[in-house]
């Protein structure tokens, strides 16, 4: 069993400082880097442990609060476990959060985090991969969209709104990819309907951009989180198992 040691650290961005976990195989190497965007319930204990379980597998880990404006994590208090009924209260407070990162001043953060991560003296040289969950996915497809010669690798899973109608869609940045891509799709998942999923594959592959997309059958939206209520141990398994094959082959 690999030692992992994590850690809290700050990364200084042009809006301010962001706050962050890094987690690393405890073994004085330097190993692939990978950007973990959090889901929107934000930076806490779950994602530490999923972070942690990236680095058991030989990757240094980086995850940011992306909310930093907004104060250090947890920007918003969320119960230990999240219920189906907590759900609405909680995102009353977090939905104008969200909502206030657009894609200028999110894709200024990953900047930051992509030339912290050149510089961490546990990461190795290179691209990174990028990981990303619920409005993390929607990240992870931006970042490889706007740092193409710095990433290597992007996977969303359980992303909602990634092929919209709107002018600055995240899948409106497909000709400007270079990384080989995933998705692992919620099947039960409102915020990303079949147009949506078939929008986004329809501009990668007219792109040329290397993906595979799955549709997890019965996996709700949030499926990887174990502490929600929306957690499925074997789509998060799934997931698991789909994550490591693509970094493994691309760093």
């Amino acid at each position: 069993m690999t030692t992992v040691h994590g850690t809290s650290v700050d990364i200084p961005t042009p809006d301010g400082t962001a706050d962050a976990y890094l987690a690393y195989p405890d073994d004085n190497t330097p190993h692939p880097a990978v950007l973990f965007y959090m889901d929107a319930f934000g930076l806490r204990p779950q994602l530490k442990k999923m972070a942690d379980r990236l680095a058991e597998a030989g990757y240094t880990v980086l995850v940011p609060n992306v909310f930093y404006r907004h104060g250090r994590a947890p920007v918003v208090e969320v119960p230990d476990f999240i219920d189906t009924a907590e759900r609405p209260e909680i995102f009353q407070q977090i939905g104008p959060i969200m909502q206030s990162l657009t894609p200028e001043p999110a894709m200024r953060d990953a900047d930051a985090y992509l030339r912290w991560l050149a510089d961490c003296p546990q990461a190795t040289d290179g691209p990174v991969g990028i990981t990303g969950y619920c409005m993390g996915a929607r990240l992870a497809l931006r970042t490889a969209g706007a740092y193409p010669d710095r990433v290597a690798a992007a996977a969303g899973f359980h992303g909602g709104g990634l092929a919209t109608d709107a002018p600055d869609s995240p899948h409106l940045v497909a000709d400007r990819i270079t990384a080989e891509l995933y998705f692992g799709h919620a099947d039960q998942d409102h915020s990303l309907p079949p147009e949506q999923i078939e929008r986004l594959d329809k501009a990668l592959t007219e792109a040329g951009v290397r993906h595979q997309t799955e549709v997890y059958e019965g996996a709700h939206h949030g499926y990887t989180q174990a502490d929600t209520a929306q957690y499925s141990a074997e789509a998060a398994e799934r997931h698991w198992t789909a994550l490591l094959s693509l970094l493994s082959r691309t760093l």
